[in-house]
Protein backbone atom coordinates (compact mmCIF):
# COMPACT_ATOMS: atom_id res chain seq x y z
CA UNK A 1 0.00 0.00 0.00
CA UNK A 2 3.03 2.31 0.42
CA UNK A 3 4.04 1.57 -2.58
CA UNK A 4 1.02 2.87 -4.36
CA UNK A 5 0.79 6.04 -2.12
CA UNK A 6 4.29 6.88 -3.57
CA UNK A 7 3.64 5.97 -7.14
CA UNK A 8 0.52 8.14 -6.47
CA UNK A 9 2.13 10.96 -5.22
CA UNK A 10 5.36 10.78 -7.88
CA UNK A 11 2.68 11.04 -10.70
CA UNK A 12 0.63 14.21 -8.83
CA UNK A 13 4.53 15.32 -8.64
CA UNK A 14 5.52 14.74 -12.35
CA UNK A 15 2.22 16.41 -13.66
CA UNK A 16 2.53 19.58 -11.75
CA UNK A 17 6.28 19.86 -12.85
CA UNK A 18 5.06 19.10 -16.67
CA UNK A 19 2.21 21.78 -16.24
CA UNK A 20 4.56 24.36 -14.72
CA UNK A 21 6.91 24.10 -17.97
CA UNK A 22 4.17 24.59 -20.53
CA UNK A 23 3.57 27.50 -18.33
CA UNK A 24 7.08 28.55 -18.41
CA UNK A 25 7.12 27.88 -22.44
CA UNK A 26 4.09 29.60 -23.21
CA UNK A 27 5.06 33.02 -20.90
CA UNK A 28 8.29 33.11 -22.71
CA UNK A 29 6.76 32.49 -26.40
CA UNK A 30 4.52 36.11 -25.41
CA UNK A 31 6.96 37.76 -23.77
CA UNK A 32 9.44 37.47 -26.83
CA UNK A 33 6.58 39.20 -28.92
CA UNK A 34 6.88 42.45 -26.77
CA UNK A 35 8.97 45.35 -27.36
CA UNK A 36 10.70 45.32 -24.13
CA UNK A 37 12.30 41.85 -24.81
CA UNK A 38 14.70 43.58 -27.17
CA UNK A 39 15.83 46.04 -24.82
CA UNK A 40 18.77 44.93 -22.97
CA UNK A 41 20.11 44.66 -26.58
CA UNK A 42 19.36 48.46 -27.40
CA UNK A 43 20.92 49.37 -24.42
CA UNK A 44 24.18 47.56 -25.30
CA UNK A 45 24.19 49.81 -28.33
CA UNK A 46 24.64 46.57 -30.45
CA UNK A 47 25.27 48.90 -33.73
CA UNK A 48 26.80 47.82 -36.64
CA UNK A 49 28.16 51.19 -38.14
CA UNK A 50 31.75 51.77 -37.14
CA UNK A 51 31.85 55.46 -35.19
CA UNK A 52 33.00 58.21 -37.52
CA UNK A 53 35.96 59.51 -37.63
CA UNK A 54 36.89 63.47 -38.00
CA UNK A 55 38.37 64.48 -41.27
CA UNK A 56 42.14 64.24 -41.65
CA UNK A 57 42.13 68.23 -42.05
CA UNK A 58 40.49 68.80 -38.99
CA UNK A 59 42.90 66.91 -36.49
Amino acid sequence: MKHLLSFYLLGVLLSFLSIFVRLMETLGGLLEGYPWSHLPSRIQGTNDNPPKRLPEECS
